[in-house]
């Protein structure tokens, strides 16, 4: 791929190799936001991906320097009215739900920032690895958004005391406590990520592939059997957040680089 890749090329990459997947979030200039385009592709790439007998191994990458900046606070701004921005979440929410829906392992390769929806997405994955210069964050209750949907994510992942330290202060951590906290399974140094998520990928491959499918869709069902209904809530909360006044003032500040507004 380019280093720089240019609007017409495609949202999402898709390269197939020994049974593993690997999509990739091709807008690297836009931190791999997640538009209603690139949930689009996103959702598109996972329901093919349902009865594909041939992948084993679903890896999740995002081109350039950061993983995914989570959504785009431009378009939210634009829909302006709770209706339309109810419906930009119920469309991200299914996108997540479909990962664990996948039978396949979804393993999410961060090598940089993953913030607000984009931490919710390493979240999502049923495993993530990372390099050591990401960073984390769900940063929107400093900007009058509270990242309610990301907390559905993180909050089934982290203790609750550390879940609610990363969504109630908006500060970023670093990979090494990420990895403490039970965020991701594994940091490596950057130059080493590559052969990391292609390692662990290649060992879940080799599995039995009924019995890794089974056996994961049996784990979420016992685990989150109120997921669905904790989407809807949250979905509610966060779309409400964007069309208050807080909210659109915060995205203001957000998308013309001032400091978030003082409360």
């Amino acid at each position: 791929m380019s280093a720089v890749p240019q609007a017409t090329e495609p949202l999402l990459l898709r390269d197939d190799r020994d049974a593993i997947c690997t999509l990739t979030m091709n807008r690297p200039q836009q931190m791999n936001l997640l538009t209603s385009q690139m949930l689009e592709a996103l959702q598109t790439a996972f329901d093919s991906l349902v009865s594909d007998r041939k992948i084993r191994v679903v890896v999740l990458a995002g081109a350039g320097k950061g993983f995914c900046a989570g959504h785009d606070l431009k378009e939210i701004r634009a829909l302006k009215e709770r209706p339309k921005i109810e419906k930009l979440f119920a469309q991200c929410s299914r996108m997540m739900q479909s990962i664990t829906a996948l039978p396949q392992p979804v393993i999410a390769r961060v090598q940089g920032a993953a913030a607000a929806a984009g931490c919710q997405l390493v979240a999502q994955c049923d495993l993530a690895v990372a390099s050591d210069a990401a960073k984390f964050a769900t940063p929107g209750v400093s900007w009058g958004f509270f990242c309610s949907t990301p907390g559905v994510a993180v909050g089934r992942n982290l203790l609750r005391k550390r879940a609610m330290e990363l969504l109630l202060t908006g500060d970023a951590i670093d990979a090494k406590k990420a990895l403490e906290w039970g965020l991701v399974n594994r940091v490596v140094p950057p130059d080493a990520l590559d052969s990391e998520v292609m390692s662990l990928a290649k060992q879940l491959a080799e599995k039995p592939p009924e019995t890794l499918a089974a056996g994961k869709r049996a784990f979420y069902q016992q685990m989150d059997l109120g997921v669905a209904r904790a989407y809807d809530l949250a979905s509610g909360v966060i779309s409400s957040a964007f069309a208050h006044d807080e909210g659109r003032a915060g995205m203001d500040a957000f998308i013309e680089k001032r400091p978030p507004p003082k409360h």
